[in-house]
């Protein structure tokens, strides 16, 4: 077992830096940094990168659809290079609140995205020939009636530290934990239960392994939760309230919360609801109060 932590987005940066190079020296195996609708990552893990010298660093993570899937593949070489091959590329859809309201981009057909962004990003970092690519929703040059025509097959000029950047995908859905598993090194799973991962998770997890390139390491699942020390459990636990009801009633629109959906397929379908009901109502503190006991127990440590 390895120990990995997600730099809180909430921070200034500057002040959380101090801490992840302390945390290094106390086994600290990987730091991911989010980016959401905050400051961007990438400058972040670049500074993490000069500050530290063994944790590895991973997005945690980009959005798809933010970038072009050639400069998430040129983000990782770069963040390779400069961390003497420490990077972890961690990807996701995000979701249409923060891809359409904030960058502006239609939500559309994550998976499908998802496989093509990353199917670049493995062609770039082989050079085994010029860029060229043929997909659904991308295509490597882009189509003379849809731009100049001039574009070309380009190879990326930088050699990379390594030509197998980890990819971890971020991802709770049944399809897509499914392609995760299909293809990605590793798995980010958010609000993770234990005991119930196998009802929620299980089916999705077992189909795409079925389908998995034997070519790739084990999936690396990288899944965790709050951690506390002390003994009043009751207490610690309370400190999990407020962002599990963020996440379960606040985190995307009302039809489209997958955490939400997640904690119905754990079987607290009811709470769920009453949740969302209650923290998209502004009543955020009775959203708090009505998370579960047995789910925090079962989420954190």
């Amino acid at each position: 077992m390895k120990l990995a932590m997600l730099l809180p987005y909430a921070n200034r940066f500057s002040e959380a830096v101090d801490r992840v190079v302390e945390l290094e020296k106390a086994g600290l195996d990987l730091i991911y940094v989010p980016e959401a609708y905050a400051a961007d990552a990438v400058s972040a893990m670049g500074y993490l990168a000069a500050k530290t010298t063994n944790v590895q660093i991973g997005s945690g993570i980009l959005p798809i659809y933010s970038r072009t899937p050639t400069l998430l593949a040129m983000t990782a070489v770069g963040m390779d290079e400069i961390s003497g091959g420490r990077f972890v590329l961690g990807l996701g859809a995000s979701g249409p609140q923060v891809i359409e309201g904030f960058h502006g981009i239609p939500y559309k057909a994550p998976l499908g995205h998802t496989r093509e962004a990353i199917d670049i990003c493995r062609k770039v970092w082989a050079r085994e020939e010029k860029l060229t690519y043929d997909g659904k929703y991308y295509t490597l040059p882009l189509p003379e009636d849809q731009g100049t025509g001039l574009g070309k097959p380009l190879k990326i000029i930088t050699h990379p530290l390594r030509p197998n950047i980890p990819i971890h995908i971020a991802s709770l859905g049944p399809k897509n934990v499914e392609l995760t598993a299909e293809i990605a090194e590793g798995w980010l799973p958010t609000l993770y239960m234990p005991s119930k991962a196998d009802l929620a998770f299980g089916d999705a997890l077992k189909i795409g392994l079925s389908k998995r390139d034997p070519s790739l390491p084990p999936l690396d699942v990288v899944a965790g939760g709050m951690v506390a020390i002390g003994d009043d459990v009751k207490h610690l636990l309370d400190y999990g309230r407020p962002q599990t009801a963020l996440y379960v009633g606040g985190m995307g629109a009302k039809g489209k919360n997958f955490y939400n959906s997640l904690v119905q397929r754990y079987g607290y379908e009811r709470e769920a609801l009453d949740i969302q009901e209650l923290y998209l109502s502004g009543k955020k503190k009775e959203a708090e109060a009505a998370v579960p006991v047995e789910l925090l127990e079962g989420m954190n440590l």
